[in-house]
């Protein structure tokens, strides 16, 4: 069994933007083919630039604030509920656009 709680957990900077923050709830290797598991907190105005990944799916799903996510230079809002999955080589980009924290819990699955 693996037992996390985010009160319990350090932040840490996500790889795309340091300035965005990340609590990771589960690691590469926990679970096989998982990546991460972890929630993101983006202050209003702030960007994890556009990228892809070759060898790992990603799912975003928003539990607060508003925003948009761009997949392959296409734009779609961001608001609580809503989930993204983006596919292997899809370029995506996430942004803050609203005038409250942006909240995402995400994770990633290799293949």
């Amino acid at each position: 069994m693996i037992s996390t709680n985010l009160q319990d957990i350090l932040a840490e900077s996500v790889s795309h933007n340091h300035e965005i923050s990340k609590k990771v709830m589960l690691r590469f290797g926990d679970i096989p083919h998982l990546t991460n598991f972890s929630q993101a907190y983006f202050a209003p105005g702030q960007v994890s630039p556009a990228h892809s990944h070759s060898d790992m799916y990603e799912v975003f799903f928003v539990e607060a604030g508003s925003g948009t996510i761009m997949i392959d230079y296409e734009k779609y809002p961001l608001l609580p509920g809503s989930c993204y999955v983006v596919h292997l080589g899809e370029v995506h980009e996430i942004a803050n656009t609203g005038l409250t924290e942006l909240i995402i819990s995400y994770f990633g699955i290799c293949v």
